[in-house]
């Protein structure tokens, strides 16, 4: 409101101390014309264009009666400025030069100014003309630079978020992808041993009672960052590995693991992908290879981490990428590596990450 108010004050006073400074009298129709730019102010950052052009009409009209004698341009200094930075620049240069040409057409015809006054009048002026209209020009850059910085800060929020979702899709795909598979292979060895192994039917039943629990916490934990602020979750890592392959051989398989180098060695994104490429290739042998052994080799050396499963399974010739391994990709890819399927004499998914590769 302040903001708003104070030009048009310091306006009018303007206009009324320009007259007594050049020692013109201070009367009903100075104090008038002082109002009248000062109230138009008001309505300034609505119609910038339309108030420099009311103010120099009024100017025009009270120089031209001979009720003002102040200057032609320093009066409208706020009303020029507010066009500029509103970025009619075009429009208010063109005022105010159409406004000083008539101020010097009008000292030469009208007030027999001699010419050397004239244009040194004139001069001053237009000098002061620029110099209003650079600043106002300057904010309105300014302005539109910070617009500029404000809609490339939010559109990286949005690319933040979006890439947010993404990721919180992968790991609800592969928790949940990883866990009915597991538990749909013990519900099965249940159902098939109830009647004649029912030890062997409960032991399958705790074991997927088991892989559901550790489900339902990673879930918690995803979740969890979703609901709390910048909160964050505990990440998969390489020491999970262990768990996911006793859950795979809990399944029927022969699972074996194979583990070289160190794996404090291997930062935590690299984990991270490590841990959920051997869950989705897993996940992957269990329900569609038909397989009875699998390899999961590990190596950690100090450049590259390499993941490798494979299995004796019936594989496919023709390897369709569904929603996991299109995210093992992503995943590997993310971090500079290569990740390559192949499906012929059983299923096999390597993944070379560089550890010098971009997160």
């Amino acid at each position: 409101m302040i903001g708003a108010v104070l030009p048009a004050v310091l306006t009018a006073v303007a206009v009324l101390t320009g007259m007594a400074a050049v020692g013109a009298p201070i009367g009903v129709p100075a104090v008038t014309l002082a109002l009248v730019l000062g109230g138009l102010l008001l309505v300034r950052r609505r119609w910038p264009v339309g108030v420099l052009l009311a103010s120099a009409a009024a100017l025009i009209a009270f120089q031209a009666a001979g009720l003002f004698e102040g200057g032609w341009v320093w009066p409208l200094t706020a009303a020029a400025y507010t066009a500029a930075a509103a970025g009619r620049l075009r429009r208010a240069t063109g005022v105010g030069l159409f406004l000083l040409a008539y101020a010097l057409a009008w000292d030469w015809a009208v007030a027999d100014a001699p010419p050397a006054r004239a244009l040194a009048s004139g001069g001053a002026e237009m000098l002061w003309l620029a110099l209003v209209l650079a600043v106002g020009h300057a904010r309105h850059n300014q302005l539109r630079w910070r617009a500029q910085l404000e809609e490339a800060r939010e559109a990286d929020a949005r690319r933040r978020l979006a890439e947010q979702r993404l990721e919180i899709s992968r790991e609800l795909h592969d928790i949940v992808a990883h866990t009915l598979a597991v538990v749909g292979v013990h519900l099965n060895v249940a159902a098939d041993a109830l009647e004649e192994a029912p030890d062997e039917a409960r032991e399958a039943l705790r074991t997927a009672m088991d892989v559901r629990g550790r489900a339902m916490n990673d879930l918690r934990s995803l979740i969890g960052v979703l609901r709390i602020d910048g909160g964050t979750a505990p990440q998969p890592d390489l020491a999970g590995i262990a768990s996911l392959v006793d859950a795979a051989g809990a399944s029927g398989l022969d699972v074996t693991l194979h583990e070289d180098g160190d794996p404090a060695t291997v930062p935590a994104a690299h984990a991270v992908a490590a841990h959920r490429i051997v869950q989705e290739a897993l996940t992957n042998t269990i329900k569609h290879a038909g397989a009875a052994r699998v390899t999961v080799r590990l190596r950690y050396s100090g450049s590259t981490v390499t993941v490798e499963v494979t299995d004796d399974g019936r594989g496919a010739p023709d390897t369709a990428e569904g929603h996991g391994l299109t995210g093992m990709r992503e995943r590997v890819t993310a971090l500079g590596g290569i990740l390559s399927v192949e499906g012929r004499d059983g299923f096999a998914v390597r993944a070379s990450i560089p550890l010098a590769g971009r997160a």
